[in-house]
C-alpha cells in the first residue's frame, strides 16, 4: 500500500516528534511511505517567521506532488491558528482523497482554543473533516472533540507509549527504592511556559533546609529560546540538590528515569496524553501530576502517584514534604505503574492499532461516506 505520510519527525525531540517517528519506522517495514516532514526548528506554535511560512509553502507543494497516487494519507494536525491553516490548505489540496484521509489528533486543546473561539475557522475545518476517513485520538476524554462532526465509528483511541529500552524490571524497581535517600524527583519536557517547571523550583526552595536535604531534582529538556534557557540556568545556579542535564536521549534519558523515583510534570496546558508519564511508569516511578487535558486517561490520584494543582507550587511542596517523610506507598505505586506500562502503553500495541486503522481506511474497507 502507498502511504502518504504527512508529521513532524525529529528533531527537535517532542512528544509528538517521537510518536511520529516511532511509526514511521514501523510503517516503513510493510508499505511504500513517502514521507512529508513537519517539523520546525523552534518549539514555538504557528508561524512565527518568514522562514517558517516558505518552508509551509514548501510542505504544501510536496504534498500535491504526492498525493495523487496514495492509497492512504495519514497527518498529524495542529492545534495553533496558523497551524491549522496549513492543515486547512493540505485538506483542499488532498480534497479528493479525504475519504481515504485519517488525521492524528496529539493534543487536547483545539476545540476549546480553536473550534469554541471562532465560528468560521470551525465552519471551514467541519466542511472538509466530515468528509475525513477516520481521526485518531488519544483517549475517551478527546472523543468529544470530533463527536459533533465525525461520526463516532470513524473516531479511534490509540494510547500513547512506552518504549521498549525504558522498561525496567520489578527487582531494579526494588533495589532503587531500597535506597530512596535522597528522593530523586526527576522532571522530563520541554521547558516551555504552562510546563510547571518554575513552579517546581518554587516548591523545593519553600522546603525546610531538613526536607530539601531529603530530596534532588533533575530537569531535562530544550527550552523555547536560549533567552528562556539561561533566566533559568541562572535561577537555579548554587542551589544544592537541582540539576539540569539538558536535552536527554537514549542512555542518558533511561539512566535519569531508571534512578528517579518520582516523576513530576505539574503542567497548565492542556495536554493530550503526556509520553513522559508513560516513560515514567515504565521505568518505574510515582507520579505527581495535574489533572490537564488527557492526563486523566491515564492517571489516577492515589493509584499511579499525586495529583497536583496547576500553578501552585504550594500543592506541589505539600506532596513531596508528604512523600518525604513517609516514602512507602511510593514503591508500590511504582510496581503498578510498570505492569501497567507493559499490559497498555508498548510501542507494538500503538503501532499495530495505528497500521490497522491507515490500512482498513486505505484500502476502503471503513463504511466511508
Amino acid at each position: 500500500m502507498k502511504i502518504l505520510f504527512i508529521a513532524p519527525l525529529p528533531p527537535p525531540i517532542t512528544g509528538h516528534s517521537l510518536a511520529a517517528k516511532i511509526f514511521f519506522e514501523d510503517m516503513i517495514k510493510d508499505h511504500q511511505v513517502k514521507v512529508v516532514n513537519l517539523s520546525k526548528d523552534s518549539l514555538k506554535q504557528g508561524l512565527n517567521s518568514i522562514a517558517r511560512i516558505i518552508q509551509v509553502f514548501k510542505i504544501i507543494k510536496e504534498i500535491r506532488n504526492n498525493q495523487k497516487d496514495a492509497d492512504a494519507v495519514y497527518l498529524t494536525i495542529s492545534e495553533s491558528l496558523f497551524g491549522n491553516v496549513k492543515d486547512l490548505l493540505i485538506y483542499l489540496i488532498c480534497f479528493h482523497r479525504l475519504s481515504r484521509m485519517v488525521i492524528h489528533l496529539h493534543g487536547g486543546s483545539i476545540k476549546k482554543q480553536l473550534f469554541d473561539q471562532n465560528k468560521l475557522v470551525f465552519a471551514l475545518n467541519k466542511y472538509f473533516l466530515r468528509r475525513l476517513g477516520g481521526a485518531i485520538v488519544l483517549g475517551k476524554s478527546h472523543v468529544h472533540i470530533f463527536s459533533d462532526i465525525i461520526p463516532v465509528k470513524k473516531i479511534y483511541i490509540v494510547p500513547n507509549f512506552a518504549e521498549d529500552y525504558l522498561f525496567i524490571s520489578e527487582k531494579e524497581i526494588k533495589e532503587k527504592f531500597a535506597h530512596a535517600a535522597p528522593l530523586r524527583v526527576l522532571f522530563v519536557s520541554n521547558l516551555i511556559a504552562g510546563k510547571g517547571q518554575d513552579e517546581l523550583v518554587d516548591a523545593y526552595l519553600a522546603l525546610t533546609d531538613k526536607s530539601r536535604k531529603k530530596m534532588e531534582i533533575d530537569f531535562a529538556g530544550a527550552f523555547e529560546s536560549d533567552i528562556q534557557k539561561v533566566k533559568f540556568l541562572n535561577r537555579i545556579d548554587g542551589i544544592n540538590g537541582i540539576s539540569y542535564h539538558g536535552i536527554v536521549e537514549d542512555d542518558r534519558k533511561k539512566d535519569l528515569f531508571s534512578r528517579a523515583h518520582i516523576f513530576c510534570l505539574p503542567t497548565s496546558l492542556s495536554e493530550g496524553q503526556p509520553i513522559s508519564i508513560l516513560e515514567a511508569y515504565a521505568s518505574g516511578c510515582a507520579v505527581l501530576t495535574t489533572n490537564q487535558g488527557g492526563i486523566s486517561d491515564i492517571f489516577r490520584d492515589k493509584i499511579n502517584g499525586y495529583e497536583i494543582e496547576k500553578g501552585s507550587a504550594k500543592s506541589i511542596k505539600s506532596v513531596i514534604e508528604r512523600m518525604s517523610e513517609n516514602p512507602e506507598p511510593l514503591l508500590r505505586m511504582a510496581m503498578s505503574n510498570r505492569e501497567i506500562a507493559h499490559i497498555q502503553y508498548r510501542t507494538s500495541h500503538y503501532n499495530a492499532s495505528l497500521k490497522s486503522i491507515i490500512e482498513n481506511i486505505g484500502s476502503g474497507s471503513n463504511n466511508q461516506q
